[in-house]
């Protein structure tokens, strides 16, 4: 789906620290002396502390492993040196990466004179060839943690250089120890397109099941995802994947973009339907920085803009962002003046009237850049954003000029726009007047919890009004608040903010969570850290969870960044074990049940909806937070959400019943 639902929380958690302070004069009064300063050595440290490194020891971090590896090959490819990456998932649950890259160098450095280089790399946290030299121009990964953190986190790791016509291995165990020195084992096999001695490194890693204890086992599709996006952004290189393991048949993938972001934006407009066929795109080159843009509009009304630096998904936006939005609105308005079609008496179109239904992909190139924090989410080169201030302000105008239709278009879309805006204004302030968005006053139908401290607060938006009476009785008065909502609320892919607000359920919304709307949503006034979606768990219940969904991501999309929106899951079955009842959260859940009880002899009762539910039945199952699950929502790559909310939401049937069929193998992960 749109969201990624895989971050379940086990039964009887709770995701909110409900941790007891220790008392000043109550902490622990065991000696703290020299002896007791310890000094992590090499790689030591990543084992101890995962998460530092990789984000998570579950299943983003394991695949984060995979990222570092195919990071510093694309560095290969952005350098110059390497055409083809391949990732392969091998039978014995390793990871394969090979590039033909130059080879990481295998002599030693003047510095460490008694091991080769790549053995360094591979055992060193602050090594690499991105710190300074003339090995990389520009890089992602800058903070030379990379491929030394993927050896501290396997069980095994081989690393292969072919380089100066031989073949090199060194192999490294449980975490870091190296079996043995570097050692050339022959020539280096010759390529098969050149015929020459092949160059490149190639490195498999065994995860480490200890430290990722959740699973170990990769799944193709989210691999598959960010090399598209990988190719996209390299114009030219190939990538190609391919998965041995059992039952999947060797399924092969190969990722190729001669046309690069050109293609990158015809593939995210590809659910929406265009303006105009072609994609406008202009670069600009620097002796130590490097811009290029791509972008068309379509019929839609959400503006998907998607930023990155060196290969890098800059989410949060920054300098390269900054510069090109200001250098659109002016090119724009110059441009609509010039032509007549803004007036003397006029004011300018803004900024959000302009970019209603733009993609668009920037992606620039540096020798420094400089990332705030370690998540590399935003830029803050300034240089960057005169750049392609500089590079917009010229080469979109001439683009213009040249494009007088498409031109024309996209001006009468901006026109309405605005129209539209004013007419939203006009619904704001009177919705405002009547304390929805204002904060006076709350809708009839909530039923508030009476704390007033958000982070221990929840509201469960729940579907009926039968239900909402039962959670009603079901709830904890202190901290949980109930939200009943009538149907399908309306589908705001569809729509507009003007028409949007007029709806009622959408109103409610709004004015329960109270921290305002699309730009204006300020995520420190919500009134709920947990916002909880309750539905039956049929296909109506479905469509109703992504409707909100929908409506949560492009009109409170910080309150889905921030991880404050979850899905309750109530179960489909219950049975008794001797006199207890036990709840099944669904199929997949009933078989386990009964190849953990063989012998299981009661019958399997299917729940009800949760209208048909009575309280202490929807208590138990799905609200008391000790007994309960949940499902965390995130949004892992926002273009990828962009595209596929618009393939499910959208109107073009054809695509959602092709996403549907190709993604029918992989619903274990969706869980709605």
């Amino acid at each position: 789906m749109v969201f990624s639902l895989v971050k379940g929380i086990r039964k009887g958690a709770h995701v909110a620290l409900d941790v007891e302070p220790v008392p000043v004069g109550k902490m622990d009064d065991s000696s703290y002396d020299a002896e007791d300063i310890t000094v992590l050595k090499g790689l030591e440290h990543v084992r101890l502390r995962p998460g530092m490194y990789i984000g998570s020891k579950g299943s983003n971090g394991l695949h984060h492993l995979v990222w570092e590896v195919v990071d510093n090959a694309v560095d290969e490819a952005m350098a110059g040196f390497c055409t083809r990456i391949d990732v392969t998932l091998l039978t014995d649950g390793s990871c394969l990466v090979s590039d033909n890259g130059r080879g990481i160098p295998v002599k030693p450095t003047a510095e460490f004179p008694d091991i080769s280089a790549a053995e360094l790399v591979l055992t060193e946290l602050n090594s690499g060839g991105k710190f300074g030299g003339n090995g990389y121009k520009v890089s992602g990964g800058l903070h030379g943690v990379g491929v030394s953190v993927v050896n501290a986190l396997s069980i095994r790791l081989i690393l292969e250089i072919d380089r100066e016509g031989k073949h090199h291995e060194v192999e490294f165990r449980n975490g870091g120890e190296r079996v043995a020195p570097l050692k050339a084992k022959g020539p280096a096999p010759n390529d098969r397109s050149t015929g020459q001695p092949r160059t490149g490194t190639t490195v498999t890693f065994w995860p480490d099941a200890s430290i990722f204890e959740e699973t170990t086992e990769f799944r193709a599709q989210t691999i598959l995802e960010r090399l598209q996006i990988m190719a996209f952004l390299n114009k030219g290189l190939e990538l190609r994947f391919t998965d041995e393991r059992e039952g999947r048949d060797h399924q092969q993938t190969r990722y190729q973009y001669n046309g690069g972001i050109i293609d990158y934006v015809k593939h995210l407009n590809a659910t929406k339907e265009s303006l105009f066929r072609k994609v406008g795109s202009f670069s600009q080159v620097e002796e130590t920085q490097e811009v290029e843009i791509a972008l068309q509009w379509n019929t839609g009304f959400h503006e998907s803009i998607y930023s990155f630096a060196n290969g890098i998904s800059t989410v949060e936006g920054g300098m390269h962002e900054e510069g090109f939005k200001k250098a659109l609105t002016n090119v724009f308005n110059r441009y609509a003046r010039a032509k007549g079609t803004l007036k003397e008496k006029d004011d300018n179109l803004l900024g959000e009237d302009i970019r209603e239904g733009l993609t668009a992909i920037i992606s620039v190139r540096l020798r420094d850049p400089q990332f705030e924090g370690q998540t590399k989410a935003k830029l803050g080169n300034v240089s960057v954003r005169s750049m392609v201030e500089k590079a917009t302000n010229e080469k979109l105008a001439e683009w213009l000029e040249e494009n007088p239709k498409e031109a024309s278009q996209i001006l009468q879309k901006s026109t309405v726009a605005a129209k539209a805006r004013m007419a939203a204004r006009a619904a704001r302030d009177l919705t405002r007047r009547k304390s929805a968005l204002g904060g006076a006053g709350l809708p009839g139908k909530l039923v508030d919890c009476s704390s007033r401290d958000p982070r221990e607060s929840e509201i469960f938006i729940v579907e009926g009004n039968s239900a909402g009476g039962s959670a009603k009785d079901a709830r904890q008065p202190r901290t949980q608040a109930i939200l009943p909502i009538r149907g399908k609320i309306l589908n705001v892919e569809r729509a507009r903010i003007d028409k949007m607000l007029k709806n009622v359920e959408i109103q409610a919304l709004i004015a329960a969570i109270g921290a305002g709307l699309a730009d204006e949503f300020d995520i420190e006034k919500i009134r709920y850290h947990k916002v909880i979606i309750l539905a039956d768990a049929d296909v109506d219940g479905s469509h109703i969870r992504t409707l909100l969904l929908t409506f949560f991501f492009r009109q409170m999309k910080p309150l889905v960044e921030g991880g404050f929106v979850y899905v309750a899951q109530p179960p489909l079955y219950s049975t008794l074990v001797g006199k207890e009842k036990v709840y099944l959260k669904d199929d997949v859940a009933k078989d386990a049940f009964l190849a953990e009880h063989p012998n299981h002899k009661a019958d399997f009762n299917r729940l009800k909806g949760l209208g048909e539910m009575d309280f202490s039945e929807l208590r138990d199952t799905t609200m008391d937070p000790a007994k309960r699950s949940l499902l965390q929502i995130e949004v892992e790559q926002a273009a990828l959400a962009d595209e596929v909310c618009s393939v499910l939401m959208g109107d073009d049937v054809e695509q959602r019943r092709h996403f549907i069929q190709t993604n029918a193998k992989d619903v274990r992960f969706l869980d709605i």
